[in-house]
């Protein structure tokens, strides 16, 4: 088991920055990939970025590509997403998800609410 934490959200204007944080425990060991997805209301689940928690590969959705840097500390056992130049399309529910096996995203935090105000 994976617990994940998400913090770092909030408001914040057109053009401004934010950094998420995502604090993970547990079997952090046998961690594969770390990323972060973002879910507006009544919408589906958009992938934002990922990070390979041994090589840190990273790899970035097309809407957020240049804008948000992913990178993690695995001493920390936590992964951040440094977002800059933000938009108001970027608001969102922004969730952690940690995958242990390469496989799927099997672990996913409580969500931390970003909003860009125009």
């Amino acid at each position: 088991q994976v617990q994940l934490v998400e913090s770092g959200g909030g408001l914040v204007q057109t053009g401004g920055s934010l950094r998420l944080s995502c604090a993970a425990s547990g079997r952090t060991f046998s961690m594969y990939r770390m990323g972060w997805f973002r879910q507006v209301l009544g919408k589906e689940r958009e992938f934002v970025a990922q990070i390979t928690w041994r090589g840190g590969s990273t790899n970035y959705g097309d809407s957020v590509k240049g804008r948000f840097t992913i990178s993690k500390d695995n001493a920390l056992n936590t992964v951040y997403l440094q977002m800059n130049s933000l938009k108001p399309e970027d608001t969102a529910v922004y969730y952690c998800a940690a995958d242990l096996s390469g496989g799927s995203w099997r672990y996913w935090g409580q969500g931390t609410q970003v909003t860009v105000s125009s």
